[in-house]
């Protein structure tokens, strides 16, 4: 497969004075870019069909494998525009790298690395313009996904795969500030599985949160949180909270964060586990055992909790809530830690420090 994706541009685009509206009052997932990026594998002429084409629906056989056996793999990364008018990515090659393993966790064909970044690259460049100004936290959204388009029933991996990539401006996740959030402490879901799906970024996973999401939201809570084992006592060790890494940070600095194994292996929290020393703070990818998190807290060890993911970069944490029981983190506000590293990450993003580990790929 070429790195190029040659573009066939749009005869009608979306109106200049329509697209300023919306740039203008961005909302996350809500209004797209005028194209898409686009390509096709088949087992005799493997990926082919490679192009940036207007945006566009799909015409999909009811039969389609997805429709019926959830044989899809997605990811999410921004773009983001610097004061000086350029355009850059950041880390996307982890992006490239997640989404091969995802692949090939739900038997479909890899995607190069090389490809998947031409194919983002190219359609930023074709949709430029969409790309928000630098003045606040707005961005590009970017979700590249693949997804089995053969019509047939049957239990196999489908025989033909559609590969695309679209694009969606949006603004800051806390648009009123940042804020902390509670979680609800789920004891009757699994969110994984050794040997399951969980270090894999598939709808399938997705669609199998919302309930326990909802369980949160109808007691009070932001999101909810996985353990390892269900139970109503609340025992096991910490995994996600919803779709987000976890970190924990303590009195004598230490940033937490459970290991990977069975959950997904996020840019964001790789970033900060990185970035970690140059705050002051030893990181360590270990199990943490919700005991540990609740009499770290109740005692003062455990000073901050926070998520990280690409939509909001970092969110902080600041109670938990579960079947008989709550409690909150420090002073149940966002702590010093957590909005420092927030900050540096954007400001990395943004152009607004020094990007000293090579992170942002620059497109425009």
């Amino acid at each position: 497969m070429s790195n190029q994706f040659p573009l066939s541009r749009t005869r009608t685009p979306v109106p200049d004075a329509e697209r300023a509206a919306i740039l203008a009052a961005p909302e996350f997932g809500r209004y797209f870019t005028d194209h898409m990026a686009s390509a096709v594998w088949t087992p005799d002429r493997e990926w082919h069909d490679r192009k940036i084409m207007p945006l566009q629906p799909f015409p999909l056989h009811p039969s389609a494998a997805v429709l019926h056996y959830a044989q899809e793999v997605f990811e999410g990364l921004k773009a983001y525009r610097h004061a000086d008018g350029s355009v850059w990515l950041f880390r996307p090659e982890l992006n490239a790298r997640r989404f091969a393993s995802s692949a090939t966790r739900l038997a479909l064909p890899e995607l190069a690395g090389g490809d998947f970044l031409s194919s983002v690259e190219e359609l930023v460049r074709a949709d430029e313009q969409w790309v928000p100004g630098s003045a606040g936290e707005e961005s590009l959204y970017i979700r590249p996904f693949m997804f089995a388009s053969e019509a047939f029933l049957g239990l196999r991996p489908a025989k033909r795969v559609i590969y695309s990539v679209i694009a969606s401006p949006v603004g800051p996740y806390f648009a009123s500030g940042v804020r902390g959030v509670t979680l609800w402490v789920n004891s009757k879901y699994t969110r994984a599985a050794k040997g399951g799906t969980g270090t894999a970024k598939c709808g399938a996973n997705y669609a199998a949160s919302f309930a326990a999401q909802n369980e949160a939201q109808q007691h009070g809570c932001d999101q909810v949180l996985y353990l390892d084992r269900l139970g109503a006592d609340g025992k096991g060790n910490l995994e996600e909270s919803g779709t987000m890494n976890l970190c924990l940070v303590t009195s004598d600095r230490r940033l937490l964060t459970p290991p990977l194994g069975t959950i997904l292996e996020g840019v964001t929290r790789a970033t900060v586990l990185v970035l970690a020393s140059e705050f002051g703070l030893t990181a360590e990818e270990r199990p943490v055992s919700m005991d540990e998190l609740r009499y770290g807290a109740a005692e003062g060890s455990i000073t901050e909790v926070f998520a990280t993911g690409t939509a909001a970069v970092i969110t902080p944490i600041v109670g938990f809530r579960g079947n008989g029981y709550e409690f909150t983190i420090g002073n149940g506000a966002p702590g010093a830690w957590t909005l420092a590293l927030r900050k540096h990450v954007l400001d990395i993003q943004y152009g607004l420090a020094e990007d000293t580990h090579g992170w942002l790929r620059r497109v425009i």
